[in-house]
Order: structure tokens, then sequence, then C-alpha cells
């Protein structure tokens, strides 16, 4: 499996391309801020023809160059329902500093085609099998991408990863997103880690949408979210989300 990405000069997002390897079909995931040009040159690279945009969640720093990767070759832009209305006006999911980073200057185009995520279902697009996680509490339809396997090129790791997990900002290397913004729920976001990521195998790869590349079981074993609702039986304990991205 062919996973490239780089992160956004904006915020630091990370832009996917996921493919079953060079020359085939792809997906990109999360388009961000003045990714395009890095994007197309993945794609170059790689002799990829994307099929699809697959979005983590409806933030502006993961959703900014949606239109011109999707709508520019006639392909679907992929979304949870609870975060379908943050691609008609990304401003509902924006804090006041970001409103006033964008507030008066930001011309937006609602995608063209868009269709609509389920928690659970498996997604057959690209030749890959891509588990959908919904996983809220960063956003309403926050979700996960789930597939068997790795990276062709993975280092630094004790063993190869049975499966991948492209976690948007539900989780961090160390951290987890913030949910401080509208739309937002830290009891949510608890129980997503509970329920959606503590179950995961210690190999499981992750690909954060913001930071460095880390593993379920290095996570569960040295983030304190994790450690805070896998130690207590009051899941609404623990630390609070820190205010990262957006």
């Amino acid at each position: 499996m062919l996973v490239a990405g780089f992160p956004s000069a904006v915020f630091g997002t990370n832009v996917y391309v996921v493919a079953p390897g060079d020359g085939q079909e792809c997906v990109v995931v999360d388009p961000g801020i003045e990714v395009v040009p890095g994007v197309d040159e993945l794609l170059r690279e790689h002799r990829l023809r994307p099929v699809a945009v697959l979005l983590t969640h409806g933030h502006l720093d993961h959703t900014f160059s949606v239109v011109p990767v999707a709508g520019s070759r006639g392909i679907p832009a992929y979304i949870h329902p609870g975060d379908r209305e943050l691609l008609a006006d990304p401003m509902k999911g924006m804090g006041r500093e970001s409103e006033q980073m964008f507030g008066g200057r930001l011309q937006w185009q609602e995608p063209d085609d868009v269709e609509l995520l389920s928690d659970g279902g498996v997604m057959s697009i690209a030749g890959l099998d891509i588990t959908i996680d919904h996983a809220p509490g960063h956003t309403p339809g926050s979700v996960m991408f789930r597939l068997p396997g790795a990276p062709d090129a993975v280092s630094g790791l004790e063993s190869t990863p049975t499966q991948t997990v492209l976690s948007g900002d539900v989780l961090f290397a160390g951290s987890i997103g913030r949910t401080d913004l509208p739309g937002g729920s830290h009891q949510q976001m608890l129980d997503s880690l509970r329920d959606k990521v503590l179950p995961l195998a210690d190999d499981t790869l992750v690909l954060p949408g913001h930071g460095g590349a880390t593993t379920v079981g290095l996570e569960r074993s040295s983030n304190p979210f994790l450690a805070s609702v896998r130690e207590s039986d009051s899941v609404g304990q623990g630390p609070r989300a820190p205010t990262r991205g957006l």
C-alpha cells in the first residue's frame, strides 16, 4: 500500500494520498490550505489517478482545497453527515480566533458532488477497503479511516503494523484533538477514545491529522488522555483536550 503526504504550511494539517501502489487509482485525504501544488506533485510522482476525496471532518484546515482537488477532476468528496453542514458553511465550525483570521475574506464554494459516510461501513474504492469509524468529540462528524496492512515504507517500528488508521483530529502522538470549538464535546471525545481507539491492536499504525505517525500501543502506554479513559471508572474524568489546530 502506498501512503504519501505532507503537512500544509497553514496549521500543519497532514494531507495524504492513499493507493494500492504506484500507477493506480487513489484517494486524497484531508486536502487543507495551500496544498494543491504539493498534491499535484505527489500524483505526478507516483502516477496516481484520484477517484475521491475523503474528509476526516469538516474543519476548514482539512477541507479548504476540496473543490480544487475534487471539483477539477469531477470526483466526489466524502464526509460524515454530522459535519455535512460545514461543507456548506465552514464558519460554523470555527472559533473566534479563526473567524478573525478568515472572516470577511473567505470566498467559499461548496463541492458539487458530496457523498455521506456511515459508521462501520466499508468503502471499496481505488482498490482499497476502508472502514469508517465515527469518532465524534472534536466535531460531531469526525471519523477515522482504517485500512488493513501498512504503507510499503514504514521505518522505526518494532513490528510491521497489521492495520493503518488515518485518525484525523481524533488522536495525535501524545495528544488528542481539541474539543472547545463549536460542535465539540469533551465527553464524546473520551467516549470515542474508549470505544474506537482503545480496542485497536497495539501494532496499529496511526497517521494523524497533525504531527508525526505513532502506534496505538505507544499511545496506550504514554498518551495521558488514553490513560485517563483506561484508568477511570467514570469516563467524564481526565485532562482537558488541548487547543490544537483551528
